[in-house]
């Protein structure tokens, strides 16, 4: 109980001390994290879309070597992002563009560059996330789509990824998660987000684990809260699981069933054509019955 009293006390100290860089790096950390998350979406989704661009056998040459082209180029970079760690991947894109140019060229700010690599390593994830949400809608409706002239744009931004999206949106909030906890990583580029302000404190004040406990927990909380408000979007898509036939009055079930002798009904197309002989006929079936022969 000593050793947990004295980590409280640490922890009070450590806080009164670098609270506001915590502060500062989580604010740096949620941000980093939704616009790479939007930005890396967008990226997937014009990936995935550009994944599923039909090609067929009697298409024109030219158009069957764009499109392999373009899945090769695409393939090439999901791999390629998908198969080295992130850490890797700011190393050679912060400080690879300034080598290759002997300087000349440098990142205006580690912000845009931090923004850049998480989100094209999130565009590496969400394109296959896409794809996948994509091939999952039945084919059939894409089928019904273009059977009434829509085009592969129209079918996929009108029919298909709404509902890919809804079936993605776990995903979308499971890479939204990961950026939060994989932008730590960021400290390699000398970018201020929580982790980094985890090795100031470390630094100004040895207090190791207690700055660790701190992380923990600042890392947890933004998760869980995470969690919550994605689980709150999914069930909005949903929509209502209950769905009632709303009705003006109890005969709205049987309007335009019945058909009378002489006026019909305006859901019967038929009885606006109706002749008179046909009208003067329901009349004698009402009154006298129908004939023998037509029962």
């Amino acid at each position: 109980m000593e050793r947990f009293a004295q980590l409280g006390a640490d922890i009070v100290k450590l806080w009164a001390q670098c609270g506001g860089d915590y502060l500062s790096g989580i604010q740096n950390t949620i941000i980093l994290a939704l616009v790479a998350t939007a930005i890396g979406c967008i990226i997937g989704l014009i990936c995935g879309i550009l994944n599923t661009i039909p090609c067929a056998k009697n298409d024109p040459p030219v158009k069957r070597f764009f499109v392999k082209l373009i899945r090769v180029i695409v393939r090439i970079y999901v791999e390629v992002f998908r198969g080295t760690p992130m850490m890797l991947q700011a190393v050679f894109i912060y400080y690879g563009l300034p080598y290759f140019t002997g300087n000349a060229v440098q990142w205006p700010s580690v912000w845009a560059a931090a923004i850049l690599v998480v989100s094209v390593n999130t565009g590496a994830y969400m394109a296959e996330s896409v794809r996948g949400g994509i091939i999952s809608i039945d084919p059939g409706q894409t089928e019904g789509a273009k059977a009434i002239g829509m085009t592969h744009v129209q079918t996929m931004t009108s029919v298909i990824l709404p509902q890919a999206i809804r079936n993605i949106m776990p995903q979308i909030g499971n890479n939204f998660i990961i950026n939060i906890k994989d932008s730590s990583v960021m400290f390699i580029i000398s970018f201020t987000e929580f982790f980094a302000a985890h090795r100031g404190a470390v630094g100004a004040t040895y207090l190791y684990f207690p700055s660790a406990t701190i992380e923990m927990a600042g890392y947890l909380t933004m998760t869980l809260i995470a969690s919550f408000l994605l689980r709150l979007v999914e069930k909005r898509m949903d929509g209502s699981s209950d769905y009632e036939l709303v009705q003006d009055d109890a005969l709205t079930m049987t309007a335009g069933t019945y058909s009378h002798p002489d006026r019909g009904t305006p859901f019967d197309e038929r009885s606006a054509a109706l002749d008179a002989e046909v009208r003067e006929r329901k009349r004698q079936e009402l009154k006298y019955g129908r004939p023998k022969g037509d029962r």
